[in-house]
C-alpha cells in the first residue's frame, strides 16, 4: 500500500459544493463557515481556539477567511475547525 504524503506538501482538498455556507462576522473579519454533521466528521482535527481535539464523530465548525490574505489565491487554504461552542464565544 502506497504511503500517503504529508498534508503540509498536498494541494488542500477542494470544499464540498453540496453543503451551505454561510458568513460570520468576527474582530479579525470576515469568515466564511459551514456546518458539519456528525456523521460527515470522520477525521480528529485540533480547535485552534482552545487547543483541545475534535474528535470524530462531533458535529463542529469549518471555517475560513472570507478574503485570502495577501499572496493567496483561496481562504480554503486557511480554514480551520472549530467547537461549536468555541467558534459561538470567540469575539
Amino acid at each position: 500500500m502506497a504511503k500517503r504524503r504529508s498534508k503540509h506538501t498536498r494541494a488542500p482538498r477542494p470544499l464540498r459544493l453540496d453543503t451551505f455556507n454561510t458568513s460570520a462576522s468576527k474582530a479579525d473579519g470576515l469568515w466564511v463557515t459551514r456546518q458539519i454533521r456528525a456523521e460527515n466528521a470522520t477525521k480528529t482535527y485540533s480547535c485552534p481556539e482552545c487547543g483541545n481535539p475534535i474528535p470524530p464523530g462531533t458535529p463542529h465548525i469549518v471555517a475560513w477567511p472570507h478574503t485570502p490574505p495577501i499572496g493567496s489565491t483561496s481562504g480554503v487554504d486557511y480554514r480551520r475547525h472549530f467547537h461549536s461552542y468555541c467558534w459561538e464565544r470567540r469575539r
